[in-house]
């Protein structure tokens, strides 16, 4: 018999797993640090089920006229005429479609009390007012944890019509892993491979002197880094050029906190160094080979974002220069992008390789 593990927490793929399997039958609230992708899983669950339109629905902005809006209509019983008051949902709910829909109730821990007691007729019964989804239609919704001091808050009714589940925070693997599919930029990436311990939670008692990170605790935190304000950072690494360095680490100051800042200022030095891509496509047996751990990991995860069809066989020239951890780590991560798998998978080069390093895997 299988051991339940009563304080377990869900990966956010888990989370978009279970909306899209039981999602029609129990709302599932899924609670979570801020900034950690749960706003993303709307996007996550229709791709587990591309029969459905989306609704995004952001409580916070939501008042009690936003739901539905009164008309009148004239009905006869018998010879007696009445004239009745009705409610027409608003179309952000997607009733009106003949699809089934995926509502996404975001924050709904911070919404006003009036606001979540008209949704908990939508979170057990799929309706509001009088009106109910299309059949099939699923409802979930996201919230911040309680301990996180951000005002949200679910009462005992409301939790005891919906699935609370905690969602945990991703760590460096599952976030270089979707980083590598989302065009972040190769610095950013190689930057949390060394820093893993910036996507650390402040729930675990040991990371209670961690600078990066979110901590509630914490008086006077205006920036730290999470899955979020890394996708930020990477916007503004990709035009550091055109920012220059001082305006480039205030905004980066600004999005991930002064501590990982400075950190990432130093892997862009280490970058100014680097070959060019061009340069190594150009000559991969002569191209110069970065001198330490640091700008190796950089020119790895660089060549993950970068290689395509045409231009594989010749990364592998080079990248079998360096020592195998490189190697592996090049070919452990673009086989997790599904796009650059397809023709890995496909190159003579690479498969060759492949066989005769199959005792790093």
């Amino acid at each position: 018999m299988a051991v339940i593990d009563f304080g377990h927490t869900v990966s956010l793929k888990e989370f978009a797993q279970a909306i899209a399997t039981v999602g029609e039958d129990v709302t599932i609230i899924g609670m979570g640090e801020p900034g950690i992708g749960k706003s993303s899983m709307l996007s996550f669950a229709q791709g587990l089920i591309p029969t459905h339109d989306t609704s995004y629905i952001d409580c916070t902005l939501l008042d009690l006229g936003d739901f539905a809006l009164p008309y009148t209509e004239e009905i006869l019983t018998g010879v007696n005429k009445y004239r009745i008051t009705k409610f027409a949902p608003n179309a952000r709910f997607k009733m009106h479609n003949e699809r089934p829909v995926i509502v996404m109730l975001d924050e709904i821990g911070k919404a006003m009390k009036s606001v979540k007691n008209v949704l908990l007729t939508l979170m057990l019964e799929k309706r509001i007012g009088s009106d109910y989804l299309p059949k099939g239609s699923h409802v979930f919704g996201t919230t911040n944890l309680f301990t996180d001091g951000v005002g949200d808050m679910l009462e005992a009714h409301a939790r005891n019509r919906v699935a609370l589940v905690r969602v945990r925070k991703p760590d460096a693997d599952e976030w270089i892993e979707w980083a590598i599919n989302a065009d972040i930029a190769p610095e950013i990436i190689a930057w949390v491979k060394q820093y893993p311990h910036a996507l650390a939670s402040y729930t675990d008692p040991s990371q209670v002197d961690n600078p990066y990170i979110f901590n509630p605790t914490r008086a006077g935190q205006s920036a730290f880094v999470t899955p979020r304000s890394l996708e930020k950072a990477s916007h503004i690494a990709k035009r550091r050029s055109k920012l220059g360095d001082a305006l480039t680490i205030s905004l980066l100051t600004g999005t991930i906190g002064e501590t990982a800042a400075r950190d990432m200022q130093a892997f862009f030095t280490v970058v100014d160094k680097l070959p060019t891509w061009d340069a190594l496509m150009a000559s991969p047996l002569t191209a110069k080979l970065p001198d330490d751990a640091v700008a190796r990991c950089i020119v790895v995860f660089s060549a993950i974002t970068r290689v395509e069809r045409d231009t594989l066989s010749k990364w592998m020239q080079y990248v079998q220069r360096m020592d195998k951890e490189w190697q592996a780590l090049f070919a452990t991560s673009v086989m997790k992008s599904p796009l650059k798998q397809a023709f890995c998978v496909m190159n003579k080069d690479f498969k060759d390789w492949a066989l005769a390093n199959q005792w790093l895997f």
